[in-house]
């Protein structure tokens, strides 16, 4: 008995489809990077885009958790070195980042002191978003004269302020601790992969920013949270002597817009910039974040430049 001939399943859509679907990933040129060797420290992958001319002040951004640079900061990128010359490196354990035997915010933030010397950069400006702030705050703390500027964006200045955030950040900090053997395996084969990957040339920005996702290991995310629940700026931020901007992200429902705030009111002469945007704003509401960002930076530059004219 013949049986009767079944149409074909319709193709499935793949996932880069699916996020083009789901995900509004702004459609711009993404820079190309390289790698770099930090002596003493590793290699990283960096994207140094020249600004208009060679005295442009540099600017150094530090990009959210889970990350990579550029996927955080690509929206902002080709506006922002049309004044600046523009810094952008995967942090430790993150991407093409430096891979280490442990993973502490601190080593980041000599990580950015050590690639602004490598690249001879004079008084750059150091901005942050979400975890990159969190390191920037950390710039200022272990390296108070190397910086010109801080921006400071989806900020926070610890922690653990619920009973929510207790439980997980010390429940992420002893897992990490029983399993930080395995993790830096995982992490070191994650980079294996990502050297390998780094080969291949993306079809559109939303199959590249897959990739970019792809590219950092849970194990190394559940690190770096783990490392983020014990930072503590609260009792020194006050002491931050250097032109500071926070842009507060209004809509964010991971970090309080009104400690945002109140971290701009801490820090002496802070501006504050309002994006009204949750906290994937800087690339899911770019058209929102990105002048708020922008004004952010201005100002801390001209800020910065005015103490420069003044200590000469």
């Amino acid at each position: 008995m013949l049986l009767p001939s079944l149409p074909p399943l319709p193709a499935l859509p793949s996932l880069p489809d699916l996020l083009r679907d789901l995900v509004d990933v702004p459609d711009v040129v993404v820079p190309k990077g390289r790698w770099l060797d930090v002596p003493g420290r590793g290699r990283t992958w960096l994207t140094d885009i020249p600004g208009p001319t060679p005295e442009a002040p540099a600017v150094i951004l530090l990009h959210a958790v889970g990350c990579t640079g550029m996927l955080t900061w690509f929206p902002v990128v080709e506006k922002l070195s049309a004044k600046y010359r523009v810094v952008i490196f995967d942090q430790r354990w993150h991407g093409r980042g430096i891979v280490s035997e442990h993973f502490s915010i601190r080593d980041c933030a000599d990580d950015v002191a050590a690639i602004a010397n490598l690249l001879d950069l004079v008084q750059p400006i150091v901005a942050g978003y979400s975890m990159g702030s969190i390191v920037a705050q950390r710039c200022w703390r272990q390296h108070p004269q190397r910086f010109g500027g801080i921006v400071l964006a989806a900020t926070t200045d610890h922690f653990r302020t619920t009973g929510t955030e207790r439980v997980f950040h010390q429940a992420m900090e002893l897992g990490m601790g029983a399993f930080s053997t395995f993790s830096r395996s995982k992490t070191l084969n994650a980079a294996a992969k990502v050297a390998t990957d780094a080969l291949l040339e993306p079809s559109d920005t939303h199959t590249w920013a897959l990739g970019e996702w792809r590219s950092t290991s849970s194990w190394a995310v559940a690190q770096a949270v783990a490392s983020l629940g014990r930072h503590h700026s609260t009792p020194w931020l006050h002491q931050i002597d250097i032109p500071t901007a926070v842009v507060v992200t209004t809509k964010d429902k991971v970090l309080s817009p009104d400690r945002q705030r109140a971290i701009a009111a801490t820090i002496p002469g802070a501006t504050v910039h309002v994006a009204e945007c949750g906290h994937a704003g800087c690339v899911l509401d770019s058209k929102v974040f990105t002048p708020a960002f922008l004004e952010a930076v201005d100002t801390t530059a001209g800020r910065r430049a005015s103490r420069l004219r003044a200590s000469a």
